[in-house]
């Protein structure tokens, strides 16, 4: 049957465009990975197929061996890899080749430097598979079909803006690309040049890489020709699923490999478990923890990154029931020896041996990170740096092993005022006052807000450690951790202190006299601003400052309204469902001193609705009439200064 010629010229994506350029010069020093980037793909494309056809064994074609072979050809200055896996249609080629559909496209390229060194790790970090061929082609010719379709579709391109995509034939499924290569790159025209790097990047994915191999003709003593010069197929790799071997024949720079092949990267993994579970239900894991984050980190739609096997025979890469949500980062395999070969994916969300298998992987990764924060600061500061906020999701998520997450959190803390996130909650624990028997913290929407909020003066006052959480994720973290070791988490902006313990008999006293010299000023504070708060007080908490907003012990925080609202939830600055702020004012400061003295009414009105103003800004609020604040504040300068 033959296909009806279809040819057109399309333009690159402007991403594609400039990432192109960007490796072309920033990865020549690493040219060779071109080769492990193709392979990769085809391994992939290999597995696919044979997931596809447990269902449709058609899909085959009568030819059931999967490989992946390289050619070259010196005269021609070419070469070629091929696969006989899955293939492509036409649409797929268009939105695998023709874009790049990945989230944190806009921040990867905002992140670059102009440092070919440091670009070319950002680069790795964000992955370019295909367009890798690029780093010794001028120009790459892609044909591919679609395993069980009649029609083929070629790809070629220049990599300068353009690719063209016609309509062809093509006898055979799967994947061929050719490499038409540059001047100047002629060493990988070399047969033993590329078996070294398929050896050394490529030796342990689980198909055959194929090269052909010219065995001279075979004479006898009197040098007549006993059997003729003929060419055969030999397969250059190992071929052999890495994860079923031995952990002491792996060799660290195997295992390393690997993962830059399963996981996609460029760079070395962080740390990683290699272990077989045996009983009733069997399985093997390699799981691997990157060493940067990938920039799809926060895509909801993202894959994750371990793949499913079943006796080595691929079944899933977007298995979400092996991994939870928050170790999304981690990398690697698991291969069943128990389930049904022929599992569907709907079976896969419903069985139980694949819950047992994931809660068995889920342990095995936490006892890896617990080692590593344990035995490897160093190691684990970095994990935390990059992945710290995926981490936080865990005690959300997963109730089972919420003790075990919270041992693995780290923050910022009053301790150090450091914005580096290196304090654990049993560190906090370790070095609580007598007497005290909550963990205090503040949320805010930044480090420098949390760290000099009103709300700590007390604390300090008083030697009190507070944790300063100030990642979005933090509000969703402390409503799901509400204790660790036996004590309450407390925020320092919610509810009552109970701080009264570590008052002296004088301070309590004296606190009394002042609620009761006070008692009309806030009775006419609180009319002045009606319903904007819900009560005002004296505070307790203050020393510098002179007033603050506090919610309810039960209420959404200050912060958490912002962040829902900035997320396009309809909710008041002030509450939701009709909560509303206390305002607590501090005694002994200056301005507020002064309003207590103030006989004029109207003065008195802007200078209780400036302290609110200020009090809302100290949280990182928005005034609803920031031109009124202003011109409130600028009045009652003016004043100071007749």
């Amino acid at each position: 049957m033959t296909v009806e010629a279809k040819k057109e010229t399309l333009g690159f994506q402007t991403e594609v465009k400039h990432l192109l350029h960007l490796m072309i010069h920033s990865l020549y020093s690493n040219k060779e990975i071109f080769l492990r980037e193709l392979i990769s793909n085809g391994s992939d494309a290999a597995d696919k197929l044979r997931f596809e056809a447990l269902s449709n064994d058609a899909l085959y074609e009568g030819d059931p061996e999967l490989k992946i072979r390289l050619d070259f050809d010196k005269d021609a200055k070419t070469i070629t890899v091929s696969d006989n896996g899955i293939g492509m249609s036409r649409d797929e080629v268009q939105e695998h080749i023709g874009t790049i559909a990945k989230s944190g496209t806009k921040q990867f390229f905002e992140r670059l430097t102009g440092d070919q060194a440091k670009d070319s790790e950002l680069i790795g970090q964000f992955g370019v598979g295909f367009y890798s061929a690029f780093i010794v082609a001028d120009k790459v010719t892609l044909t591919t079909r679609k395993a069980g379709e009649q029609e083929a579709v070629r790809w070629e391109s220049t990599g300068e803006g353009e690719y063209t995509l016609e309509t062809v034939e093509k006898p055979g499924r799967g994947t061929e690309i050719v490499l038409h290569l540059k001047e100047g790159e002629e060493e990988f025209l070399d047969g033993f040049r590329l078996r070294s790097i398929v050896k050394k990047f490529s030796d342990h994915i689980s198909i055959p890489v194929v090269m052909d191999k010219e065995i001279p003709a075979e004479t006898d003593e009197e040098g007549n020709e006993t059997a003729p010069a003929r060419v055969e197929e030999e397969t250059v790799n190992s071929a052999s699923a890495l994860w079923t071997q031995s952990r002491d024949k792996i060799s660290e720079e195997e295992y390393n490999e690997f993962y830059k092949h399963v996981g996609h990267d460029f760079q070395d993994p962080l740390t990683y478990v290699h272990s077989k579970v045996e009983g009733t239900n069997e399985y093997t894991l390699l799981l691997y923890v990157p060493s940067r984050a990938p920039f799809d980190l926060w895509d909801r739609d993202a894959k994750h990154g371990v793949k499913l096997y079943i006796r080595k025979v691929f079944i899933t890469d977007d298995a979400e029931q092996l991994m939870p949500r928050y170790l999304r980062f981690i990398r690697g395999v698991i291969d069943a020896d128990s389930l049904p070969l022929n599992v569907s994916r709907e079976i896969l969300q419903q069985s139980k041996q694949i819950s047992a298998i994931k809660a068995g992987a889920v342990k095995k990764v936490l006892g890896l990170l617990e080692s590593m924060a344990k035995d490897d600061a160093e190691k684990y500061a970095t994990f935390w740096e990059q992945f710290g906020n995926v981490i936080k999701e865990g005690p959300v998520e997963d109730h089972k092993n919420k003790d075990r997450v919270a041992n693995l959190l780290r923050f910022s803390s009053t301790h150090t005022d450091s914005a580096k996130q290196d304090v654990s909650l049993a560190d906090y624990v370790s070095r609580m006052k007598e007497g005290q028997d909550k963990i205090y913290y503040v949320t805010a929407d930044s480090f420098s807000a949390a760290k000099n909020s009103p709300h700590l003066e007390i604390f300090r006052k008083k030697g009190i450690e507070v944790l300063l959480l100030s990642d979005r994720v933090d509000e969703w973290l402390v409503s799901s951790l509400t204790e660790f070791d036996g004590k309450h988490l407390q925020s320092v902006a919610k509810g009552e202190l109970d701080l009264e313990k570590f008052d002296s008999e004088e301070e309590k006293k004296e606190q009394e006299e002042v609620s009761k010299d006070y008692e009309s000023v806030l009775k006419q504070i609180k009319e002045v601003l009606g319903d904007k708060v819900n009560d005002v007080k004296i505070s307790h908490r203050l020393t510098d400052s002179p007033a603050c907003l506090v919610t309810g012990a039960y209420d959404m925080s200050l912060n958490m309204e912002r962040i829902m609202k900035e997320a396009g939830q309809s909710m008041n600055m002030m509450g939701m469902g009709g909560s509303k702020p206390t305002l607590e004012i501090n005694p002994s400061h200056a301005l507020v001193n002064a309003i207590k003295d103030e006989q004029d009414d109207e003065r008195f009105a802007d200078i209780t609705n400036i302290l609110f103003d200020q009090a809302i800004l100290s949280e990182g609020g928005q005034l609803d009439d920031p031109a009124a604040f202003v011109h409130k504040l600028n009045a009652l300068l003016q004043g100071l200064l007749k």
